[in-house]
């Protein structure tokens, strides 16, 4: 699994190579949201998955990073993923770095 930082991650999103998808709660992602995420609540992936692409980079997200890298590990490990990366620090760090928030 890899990790990317959120500049990098906003930069892949923009240039097309790769999704990010969100796995927090709906609750969560009322409160902030990254723009041009895909949402599918932790709970909610194993019912989901094919909806996570396996022709492109998957970033996963989350509050902080913790509950992505989770995600990432699982469905490397389990699921025949790859091409997983966890963004670090999650839309906390997101916002921190002065990226979009949607709300």
């Amino acid at each position: 699994m890899q990790q990317m930082t959120p500049q990098q991650a906003k930069g892949a999103m923009d240039a097309g190579t790769a999704v990010i998808i969100d796995v927090r709660e709906d609750d969560e992602l009322a409160q902030a949201a990254i723009p041009g995420a895909r949402h599918i609540p932790m709970g909610d992936l194993l019912d989901r998955l094919g909806e996570v692409p396996r022709d492109t980079t998957v970033i996963f997200s989350c509050h902080s990073g913790g509950r992505s890298e989770n995600v990432c590990r699982y469905l490397e490990e389990n699921e025949g993923f790859s091409d997983l990366v966890n963004l670090e620090g999650g839309i906390v760090a997101w916002s921190q770095a002065g990226l979009p928030i949607a709300q």
